[in-house]
């Protein structure tokens, strides 16, 4: 059953596999545009202390949240709450898993023709589209507003915004303010698409059983990484242990 929990500032919205593809689906066909984010540590933390404030407001204006971290869903069972976690890469597997609604089209935005290629692929009775952006998208530019205008007009039901946090959320924003009467649901989902296209591979099963795919992903690019992992993480304890001590987890 959907049900949503408020912790560490954020409404999550809480169920089992087929309540999240639900919610998913049913933002899909809404009449309106909305944007879906995945919450983990590395945002708890950069939303917390490290983002500016208007970044910190468009992120927190999405219409949906689900847990994407299982660190913080052991910090929710701390204060007493569900929050249901799992990664984006598999919100987004369990929605291709899943039976039906193969009417729906998926666009892209971040991955390349390459994996587009891949994706479609793998899951051939989906059908989906690719909005190309350019390696170094920059928000504000030129080539920021050419992208942001070419996901509104497109014809999609689902558009996962691939683009890294906090990008993906300003892009997804952007889209949905210039595309909202025509529907559908933006998914910001960071990598879902190198690991589902067989670009970037996955902790094996047993790390993911026992919540270490932070760790494989730290091993795989530990230079790009091991900051996010290894400095700023552990910050959220902190977080977590303030907003305790205050009496509002």
């Amino acid at each position: 059953m959907l049900e949503v929990r408020h912790f560490l500032d954020i409404d999550f919205h809480t169920g089992d596999i087929d309540d999240i593809v639900g919610l998913i689906v049913g933002a899909a066909r809404g009449a309106r545009t909305s944007m879906l984010v995945t919450p983990n540590v590395h945002h708890v933390v950069a939303l917390e202390q490290q983002l500016p404030p208007e970044t910190v407001a468009i992120y927190r204006t999405a219409d949906l949240f689900v847990c994407d971290s299982k660190v913080l869903g052991r910090l929710g069972r701390w204060s007493g709450l569900s929050l249901t976690p799992r990664t984006g890469t598999d919100r987004v597997a369990d929605l291709l898993a899943a039976p039906g609604n193969r009417d729906l089209v998926i666009a892209l935005a971040g991955p390349t023709p390459a994996q587009a290629e891949a994706l479609a692929a793998r899951y051939p009775d989906w059908r989906f589209s690719l909005v190309e952006t350019p390696a170094q998208l920059i928000p504000g530019t030129e080539a920021w507003r050419a992208s942001v205008a070419a996901a509104a007009a497109g014809d999609w039901s689902i558009l996962l915004a691939c683009l890294s946090f906090p990008k993906q959320e300003l892009f997804a924003a952007d889209v949905r303010a210039a595309r909202q009467e025509r529907g559908g649901v933006i998914l910001c989902v960071g990598a879902a698409v190198d690991f589902l296209s067989g670009s970037l591979p996955r902790a094996p099963d047993s790390w993911q059983r026992f919540g270490l795919e932070w760790l494989h992903r730290l091993l795989s690019e530990p230079r790009r990484l091991w900051r996010r992992y290894l400095i700023d993480g552990p910050k959220v304890f902190v977080i977590y242990l303030r907003r305790v001590l205050a009496g509002n987890p």
